[in-house]
């Protein structure tokens, strides 16, 4: 695990690029504290940090072909290296390493680009061919870690993190107008364009090649839902056995590293702590809230027998800190989980360099209540059941009639029968567009709307009959990668700690892509089958939890005088007159603590966007000192 940043640029000497490459490697350092490394010479620079997990003494990077023609930096874990490297071994290549680093390098080698349908694992990577200045890279299937790149007058630059970017002299950095009003729909950047102007994210699944000033991209990988005629006990035993075999491909290290695990009282991480049984598990709480999730976790830990180590979180904590987390996730994230995680993974950085983490089982088999699953009433799943098996004009028709009615139970009967295009863009939806142009500066209020954004995603599966599968897959290219991944690495890699989604693996997805719809969510529960499986390693009261997701106390947090007047004076400042009409957020901030609206999410949306933009833009994206509350 580690972070990877670089350039080319033909009209700068070696001698020249050495420094300024040290600089953006610098700025990463956290992703990789072990040990440094570059390769330099008149046409490119690349870099990269290193944290040391497989092959740790010998395995630095960057690392080099045969004859010296070739040379890779990567990011990640290739969890079926081993198997892959007797392959190229036989196939005459010469290795120096033990790591799967040098595996992806010879697999180009052998395989070219379908190399990249062989590797199992998650990744980030480029791979320098100095014959014909050609310079390769991709990302995993499902986008677990990073990788932005820009042009900027005759430079490329690639990395981990935008901040590497800031170090190089040819960056010039300009906010994107264009990701404010998206953001304060979706809660996080849903451009591909990120909210630094020419700044892009290479998408999940996808590999590119630069030549000659030229990036052509090209797409490797998609997750294509074939429901089968398996019953439930034959989906869950697949289920099972999928992720008991993930769990273990997720665990090699080398025997010095030790690995840990996070636990919260959900089922996603309940299950992979019970089938990996580490000797510890980490978990998180608050000091006030209606929910707190240290209770139960260490309730199951001593169930699984492991060690458990937990930490308390208040206000204080939380907003003397804030900062640091936007400056750490490069790119402003309102999710209120991004502050539970922060501090997790500085728990566990205590102890282990290897954690392994639940997320992906709701966006592989049916989690989100978003998906349809909003009451508790027994009577109203049944009956939404029933609907679902309607003709799909009949299903729109039923949706339509009763989208703008309000009655029990609404809520989940619409949700379970409307196309999934009519209102779903993910498990957030914080202002409606209509709303955060009212509160926008003219600046700001021309924007791609929800449906250039989503739109393009939703007709690759337009011919899918069950919606669930639409949602789900709008999740696994927009939410998952743009939100709960990226969060999920800047948060761990933050504490110089590296997380393993065992779930979220090549070959989970395969079982997941099979799964009958009616074994997703029923009027029994969501993610069903999942939940099955899970029950063969975990107590009732776990396996059949609610989903809680870290909850935060940002409603009782922003009621405290205290924390309300932090964020009031962040919102009466000048600059916030650039991008807001200031009266209205002061009045939305003064009627929320007063107990006249519910606009919690609203006013976190604006003051993440506010902290990010005053770390990044006011200050000159340094990372910010932890502030005295």
């Amino acid at each position: 695990m580690c972070g990877i940043t670089g350039f080319i640029n033909d009209s700068m000497g070696a001698d020249e690029k050495r420094p300024i490459l040290t600089k953006m490697m610098d700025a990463i350092k956290h992703r990789g504290p072990d040990s440094g490394g570059q390769v330099v010479d008149e046409n490119v620079a690349i870099g990269m940090r290193r944290l040391s997990i497989i092959d740790v003494h010998e395995g630095k990077q960057p690392i080099f072909n045969e004859d010296k023609s070739k040379v890779i930096t990567f990011n990640g874990e290739i969890y079926n290296f081993q198997e892959l490297r007797d392959e190229l071994v036989a196939a005459g290549h010469e290795f120096t390493t033990h790591t799967d680093t040098e595996v992806i390098l010879h697999g180009y080698e052998e395989y070219g680009t379908d190399i990249l349908k062989k590797l199992r694992g998650m990744f980030a990577f480029v791979i320098y061919d100095f014959k014909t200045k050609e310079l390769f890279g991709a990302r995993d299937p499902f986008g677990i870690k990073p990788f932005y790149y820009t042009q900027m007058g005759d430079t490329f630059m690639y990395g981990s993190e935008i901040k590497s970017f800031l170090r190089h002299p040819g960056f010039k950095k300009e906010l994107n107008k264009q990701a404010l009003k998206p953001f304060m729909t979706f809660q996080y950047s849903a451009l591909n364009e990120t909210f630094f102007k020419g700044v892009y994210k290479l998408k999940e699944g996808h590999y590119f090649i630069y030549r000659d000033g030229t990036m052509d991209i090209h797409q490797y990988f998609d997750y294509k839902a074939q429901p089968s005629n398996e019953s439930l006990g034959e989906i869950t035993d697949e289920i099972d056995n999928a992720v008991v075999e993930s769990v273990k491909a997720h665990s090699i290290t080398d025997k010095e590293v030790k690995t840990g695990a996070f636990l919260s009282s959900g089922v996603d991480s309940s299950y992979v702590a019970s089938v990996l049984k580490p000797h510890t598990t980490y978990s998180v709480g608050f000091d006030r809230g209606k929910v707190n999730e240290i209770n139960d976790a260490e309730d199951l830990a001593k169930e699984l027998g492991t060690n458990m180590k937990s930490e308390t979180i208040d206000a204080n904590d939380a907003f003397s800190h804030f900062a640091q987390i936007q400056y750490f996730l490069d790119e402003p994230d309102s999710n209120f989980s991004c502050i539970p995680l922060f501090f997790l993974s500085k728990l566990a950085a205590k102890d282990v360099k290897v954690v392994m983490s639940g997320e992906g089982a709701d966006e592989l088999f049916g989690g989100y209540q978003a998906y349809g699953f909003w009451t508790k009433s027994r009577m109203i799943r049944l009956i939404a059941e029933a609907l679902k098996k309607l003709p799909r004009k009949a299903r729109k028709k039923i949706a339509d009639s009763i989208r703008d009615k309000n009655f029990h139970g609404k809520a989940h009967l619409y949700t379970s029968i409307a196309p999934a295009e009519d209102f779903f863009i993910g498990d957030s939806r914080v202002f409606e567009p209509e709303e955060a142009t009212e509160f926008l500066q003219a600046d700001y209020q021309d924007a791609p709307t929800i449906q250039q954004i989503i739109g393009p995603t939703y007709e690759k599966v337009e011919d899918q009959t069950a919606e669930i599968r639409k949602m789900q897959y709008l999740d696994l290219h927009h939410f998952m990668p743009g939100d709960i991944l990226l969060k999920a690495d800047k948060m761990t890699m933050a504490a110089s700690l590296e997380a393993r989604v065992p779930i979220l693996d090549v070959e989970v997805a395969k079982v997941s892509e099979k799964v009958p719809t009616k074994y997703m969510i029923n009027s029994k529960n969501t993610k069903y089958a999942f939940r099955q499986a899970a029950k063969r390693h975990l107590p009732k009261e776990w396996y059949n939890r609610e989903k809680l997701g870290f909850p935060t106390p940002i409603r009782d947090w922003l009621h405290e005088e205290k924390y309300y007047k932090i964020v009031r004076n962040e919102f009466s400042q000048d600059y916030v007159k650039e991008f807001f009409k200031q009266d209205k957020l002061l009045k939305m901030l003064d009627d929320y603590y007063d107990g006249k609206n519910d606009s919690r999410k609203q006013i976190w949306n604006v003051y993440t966007f506010l902290t990010w933009y005053k770390v990044y833009f006011i200050n000159d994206g340094e990372k910010p000192a932890v502030e005295e509350i």
